[in-house]
């Protein structure tokens, strides 16, 4: 009788996780697949600069694709065997919810199909009637780059085959299947051509597809039916990136750590060859984290319209991962958006993840489970910097009214909420607005007795000029600590940067952040030491 009810209890758990998983699947109101993905644009503002943005997709499940590249059952190198069946789990999990949902699945393993001559999926790949409008090339490696990718540097060097084993593994054809915890339905296609993959997606009016798998920076992006033959053919594609891996060796350059090597790679891939998506889309929870990845995370939420955090964090984001391997996740709202849609900051799952966040952010309110998030990062204990404009970041000025609804989201209406006392109760402060464009800048001075601080190593005792105009902030609240003040012509100092403590998190705020203090090596310095400070340890010794 025990084992019946233990078997009850565990059906009954089963169908309440597959009840929750599948109300995780973000929908618009027409039923498509909300797809919150991320890309890097080049600035208008700023030769040669990327902003990161978001980029909400809805997309038909009946027009959408899966394929999965490579997931073998073992690969000659250890590391890369272990991190596919770490990875697995998760996949198919989201798999299962994407098909679930009228998606189409295309297993990809390549070199390995024969094994599955007699299945059913792999006769329907076969059997698939072929298109009339086949574009040249369809079988073969994308090895050269795309139009977009002109003059682009890659970002690591792999050469020599990215094993990151010691000793290094010995190459050699080590697979023979897709990895068993990957389920393949009869409804679903097995196929490694191309030209399959072209028919498959022809015959099922198939406009959209998403790849996950291995590896990223050679298979994912380069085979017959990788990334770039997708986008090269029109197809509407984006990488699952928290659902892949690079054969990255971190003795190579730029001698960072393999995950950091995958962070670059997908970052190479969201300027030059399409926008990513992460696990989240589908599990509404905290995107994949291999159980080696142990890098310090940090998660950087933007949404401002005036000071180009959404150029300026990524590029600081980018040194933070090449210097001091920290990985670094993005929660983005749309800049300049009017109306409802600019409330509205996706990726904050990566909170969950997170050691630390960054919040530069000007007047949002956010939807009820979003800003859950927040309060439970809070909870948790974790530090925060912010920066500038956070300390308006969730007082939207009245613009939208506690308890709104929110319905350009979902079939399921959300409502917004502010926080309006984020500045005095979360960073210490007081914001009373700015004091205008100074030409001259604000003249940016230590507090006596302060030099020491660890926030202010490296940062010039004598202080230095910021090109931000100053911010009203006195006074703060008692529990604040000052380190730096600002002064402009015939005006009282202001706090321009300080200490704060909220719960049990550590707080370090600034009111400087204009676009062009980034260009201040005493300012770049300064929010490094704060990043460290707010995680309670020292600045380690930097890479490069």
């Amino acid at each position: 009788m025990k084992r019946f009810h233990s078997v009850v209890l565990v059906l009954v758990l089963v169908l309440m996780a597959g009840g929750l998983a599948k109300a995780a699947v973000e929908k618009s109101e027409s039923g498509a697949l909300v797809l919150n993905t991320q890309k890097r644009v080049p600035s208008d503002e700023d030769a040669g600069a990327y902003l990161i943005v978001p980029e909400r997709l809805e997309w038909a499940p009946q027009a959408t694709a899966i394929i999965i590249c490579d997931m073998w059952d073992k690969h000659w190198c250890r590391g890369a065997t272990e991190r596919v069946a770490q990875m697995a789990p998760l996949m198919n999990q989201v798999v299962g919810m994407a098909r679930a949902e009228g998606v189409t699945i295309i297993h990809a393993p390549s070199s390995t199909v024969n094994y599955y001559a007699n299945h059913p999926a792999r006769k329907r790949a076969q059997n698939a009637p072929a298109a009339s409008n086949t574009p040249k090339g369809m079988n073969a490696w994308q090895q050269k780059k795309l139009g977009s990718e002109k003059g682009a540097a890659w970002p690591v060097n792999q050469s020599d085959g990215g094993c990151d084993c010691e000793p290094k593994c010995r190459k050699y054809g080590a697979w023979k299947r897709q990895i068993d915890v990957l389920e393949i339905k009869d409804e679903d296609y097995i196929t490694d051509s191309g030209l399959e993959t072209w028919n498959i997606m022809e015959a099922k009016g198939i406009k959209n597809v998403i790849v996950m798998g291995v590896h990223t920076n050679i298979c994912v992006i380069g085979r017959p039916f990788g990334l770039r033959q997708m986008a090269r053919v029109g197809k509407n594609v984006v990488l699952m990136r928290d659902l892949t891996d690079t054969m990255y060796n971190p003795r190579s350059k730029p001698f960072v750590n393999h995950f950091t090597g995958t962070d670059l790679v997908v970052e190479y891939i969201e300027k030059y060859v399409c926008p990513t998506v992460t696990s989240s889309v589908f599990t509404g929870k905290a995107p994949f984290v291999f159980p080696a990845d142990k890098r310090l995370r940090v998660t950087f939420i933007t949404a401002e319209n005036e000071y180009r955090a959404n150029q300026r964090l990524p590029e600081w984001a980018h040194d933070l991962a090449l210097q001091y391997d920290i990985a670094c996740d993005f929660s983005l709202g749309l800049a300049k958006e009017p109306g409802p849609k600019r409330h509205n900051i996706t990726g904050l799952e990566c909170l969950d993840n997170a050691d630390a966040a960054v919040i530069f952010v000007r007047r949002r309110a956010l939807r009820t489970d979003q800003m859950a998030f927040l309060h439970k990062f809070f909870e948790r204990g974790r530090p925060l910097v912010g920066i500038r404009t956070a300390s308006h970041a969730f007082d939207p000025k009245g613009q939208v009214p506690p308890g709104t609804v929110f319905k350009t989201v979902g079939s399921v209406p959300q409502k917004l909420e502010d926080w309006v006392a984020f500045d005095g109760q979360v960073l210490g402060g007081n914001y009373q607005g700015h004091y205008g464009h100074n030409p001259e800048g604000t003249d940016v001075h230590v507090v006596p007795g302060m030099q020491r601080h660890a926030i202010l190593k490296d940062v010039p005792a004598q202080g230095f000029n910021s090109p931000s105009w100053l911010y009203k902030n006195t006074p703060l609240s008692p529990t604040a600590q000052v380190l730096l003040t600002g002064t402009i012509p015939g005006k009282a100092p202001e706090p321009v940067l300080w200490t704060n403590r909220y719960k049990e998190s550590r707080i370090a705020y600034t009111s400087l952040g204009h676009w062009n203090d980034w260009e201040v090596p005493a300012f770049r310095q300064m929010v490094t030491n704060a990043l460290f400070w707010a995680m309670d340890m020292p600045r380690p010794k930097a890479h490069q």
